[in-house]
Parts: C-alpha cells; structure tokens; sequence
C-alpha cells in the first residue's frame, strides 16, 4: 500500500490527466467535467446524470459514483495506474466504459466517447 504522500502525489496525477482527456472528449459525450475540492465531476444533461471521481485517502483509493455504484479503485504497481481490482480497468477505462454506458452507446459503435 502506498504511503499517504505517494498516495496523494499519484492520485493528483491520475485525477489531472483524466480530467484532461475529460475535457478533450467534452463536445463528443455530450457531458461537462467539473473539479470541486479535489474531486472530479462529470454532469450529462440527456439522460440526466452525474458523476463523481474522488481520491479517498485514509483507504488510498479512488472511489468512482456512478450508474448507482460506487467502483473502487487501487494502485497497482505493476500497471503503474489506479486499477479496479475485479476487472484490471484502469482508472481511464472505467470512466470510459461508465460514461458510454450512461449514453447508451456500445463502445464498438462510431460514436463512443474514447478518453485515449
């Protein structure tokens, strides 16, 4: 496990080139991120939703609230990313497949978001 600071210096650094890919896929996915005290916001108008990416330091997780469930992800050292234990996603991945997933658009499909 981590030690807090190398935990918070990884997780600024995930949370910060998410937030950019975020960005650069705004206009495609139709959505809006949003940083507020430390977390990430992602706010869709059509269908309605929200979002919510945030580091939790006392467990040295990122906690990812989204389509009713709360995905919990850990460092991994050997993908040297934050990874959800169940499946191996890293942390982009995951908000990639949530976000299709509340859009309703395969992620074979042309008009997927891609956060890569």
């Amino acid at each position: 496990m981590l030690d807090e600071a190398s935990f918070r210096k990884q997780a600024d650094a995930a949370l910060e080139a998410l937030k950019r890919s975020l960005i650069r896929a705004e206009e495609e996915g139709d959505f809006e991120t949003e940083e507020q005290s430390g977390a990430l916001n992602i706010v869709f108008e059509e269908p309605a939703g929200k979002f919510v990416i945030t580091p939790n330091t006392p467990v040295r997780q990122i906690w990812i609230s989204a389509l009713s469930t709360s995905f919990k992800l850990e460092w991994s050292d050997k993908a040297e990313a934050f990874v959800l234990p169940k499946t191996g996603e890293t942390l982009k991945e995951v908000v990639e497949r949530a976000i299709n997933q509340h859009l309703g658009v395969d992620a074979g499909d042309g008009g997927a978001v891609s956060l890569h």
